[in-house]
């Protein structure tokens, strides 16, 4: 099976499993949002909160081994692994979209994640970070070949790690709303673009020297 292929079966893989994660919300929104979701945050029963955390982690787990599965070295399997999340989370949203029309729009506010505490922003804000997650996976595929592997330059890690924190931090920074169910305040935007900068740069300094002829094609390496 080449590249193409496979990065075509990770992505069927994602969507399918986003349809089964769009499904359990349905099911979760009729118990604790009968009225249409909103926020803020409503408490769930214990029991409930810990099946959740579990299955988030279990999510977590099947996208990685997707990767692991289809990449033959650390970095094809990480590739893969973000492409499998960003198709994931981005047709999360569509599946949701045909199911219970909703979000609205690209600004309605979501409950993100819940591991370490409740994560909230507008929608528009993971699915970006998706995308970029979906673009650097094909880049780095793209770029890797067993003559020129890829290596991620030090900055490359700085920028990323500097935006990780910030993106996360937009997420996690409203307590009042996350941990003490009040409603959230504007979302940072402005934060979240800085996250976003970052990334974009982050992916400019690593593959702005790399030339795909010489290392190889999505289309043509690993056949």
């Amino acid at each position: 099976m080449n590249m193409l292929q496979k990065t075509a079966w990770v992505g069927i893989f994602a969507i399918a499993f986003a349809l089964v994660e769009s499904a359990v919300v349905v099911y979760l929104r009729s118990l604790y949002y009968p009225d249409g979701f909103s926020l803020p945050v409503k408490v769930i029963s214990e029991h409930h909160f810990w099946v959740e955390v579990s299955r988030e982690m279990a999510t977590i787990v099947m996208l990685a081994a997707a990767g692991v599965l289809a990449g033959v070295n650390r970095w094809q399997k990480f590739a893969f692994f973000m492409i499998a999340f960003g198709v994931w989370d981005i047709f999360y949203y569509v599946w949701l979209k045909v199911m219970l029309n909703w979000p609205a729009s690209i600004f309605d506010w979501d409950i993100l994640f819940l591991i370490p505490a409740p994560w909230i922003g507008p929608v528009i804000a993971p699915v970006s970070v998706s995308l970029l997650m979906v673009l650097a996976g094909v880049l780095i595929i793209r770029n890797d070949s067993a003559e020129h592997p890829f290596r991620p330059k030090k900055w490359s890690w700085i920028l990323s790690i500097a935006a990780t924190f910030t993106v996360l931090f937009s997420f996690l920074a409203d307590t009042q709303a996350t941990l003490r169910l009040n409603s959230p305040k504007p979302y940072s935007y402005g934060l979240f673009a800085v996250g976003l900068l970052l990334y974009a740069s982050a992916l400019y300094i690593t593959f702005k020297d790399q030339n795909p002829n010489s290392r190889g094609s999505v289309l043509k390496e690993h056949s």
